[in-house]
């Protein structure tokens, strides 16, 4: 069907945050059509969702481990997954300007099993919620990752808010941290308490970041040899770029001397050759055939010309 099709070549084409994005999408509306199938034959759809979501018993949790994953890629209401997905659509791209595919879908998976684990530590260990049964499910541990990531790597980046103007990004952290802490005086505090894991991962990751440490490298590198394990493909450790800091006045400190071209093309720039080696690929192997960081050079050139 063509319109398959379109989605395969949208999906194929577009970068990992549109990935991360058409994974929950998918997710969500195959959770739906399941329901809707198993009410059709006076089944209990209600099962189809406690195989994805994360539940609190430790005990349940060891019989479907994979819900660790699962839940974070999983919504059923249409406004949850609507809010999660614009909020991470907007910051995504802000965090995608300073770090690679690899590193968004790192910390993305981090944030999301930081927000698990502080949410199974709070139910089987806090008096105000041992017992409880309360199953976990929603993207916003990992997407908060995302979000505190960034406003940790550069607090000062502006935003534009509707009817407030240009804030700092470290503001919307701050408030929206504040939310998600006073949320637990209400009804989801397994969700809020998740979120709080999400941003402490992400807070970590902005902090190590910006030492020169990465700390999605271990998990992208088992990653990328669970995938080189099917399509045979090599693949490099995610590399990012280091933040700028001011020199004190007086101490001048030697520079290594640059090479030729990095008097041409800034640092967030794509060369020609580096372009040129790119389309051949395409023209020789596919589009499949590029590897993330490729792809993203190919995005970035992209967004050149069209400055």
């Amino acid at each position: 069907m063509a319109f398959i099709d379109d989605i395969k070549r949208t999906y194929r084409q577009g970068s990992m945050l549109m990935r991360l994005i058409f994974i929950n999408i998918g997710v969500f509306v195959l959770l739906h059509l399941l329901t809707i199938g198993f009410m059709l034959f006076n089944a209990d759809g209600s099962v189809v969702l406690s195989w994805v979501e994360l539940p609190s018993d430790l005990g349940l949790l060891l019989r479907r481990p994979w819900t660790l994953v699962t839940y974070m890629f999983t919504h059923y209401g249409l406004l949850h997954i609507l809010f999660n997905l614009l909020w991470f659509y907007w910051l995504g791209r802000i965090f995608m300007e300073f770090f690679s595919p690899k590193q968004l879908t790192g910390l993305y998976l981090l944030g999301g099993l930081g927000g698990a684990v502080l949410y199974l530590l709070a139910y089987n260990l806090l008096p105000r919620l041992a017992g409880m049964s309360m199953p976990l499910v929603g993207a916003s541990a990992s997407i908060l990752a995302v979000v505190i990531a960034t406003a940790v790597y550069v607090p000062d980046y502006k935003i534009g808010l509707l009817f407030i103007g240009e804030v700092p990004l470290k503001w919307v952290a701050i408030v929206t941290m504040f939310i998600s802490l006073i949320g637990m005086e209400g009804g989801n505090i397994g969700g809020n308490i998740a979120h709080i894991g999400g941003a402490i991962v992400g807070a970590w990751y902005g902090v190590r970041i910006r030492r020169g440490r990465d700390i999605t490298r271990p998990l992208n590198a088992c990653i990328d040899w669970f995938a080189g394990l099917f399509n045979g493909r090599s693949f490099k450790l995610p590399r990012f770029k280091k933040p700028e800091f001011s020199r004190p006045a007086g101490k001048a400190t030697q520079q290594p001397p640059r090479r030729q071209e990095d008097s041409r093309v800034p640092r967030d720039q794509v060369s020609e050759e580096e372009l040129d080696i790119i389309l051949k690929k395409i023209k020789d192997a596919g589009y499949d055939a590029l590897t993330d960081d490729e792809r993203d050079k190919l995005f970035k050139a992209s967004r050149q010309r069209q400055a």
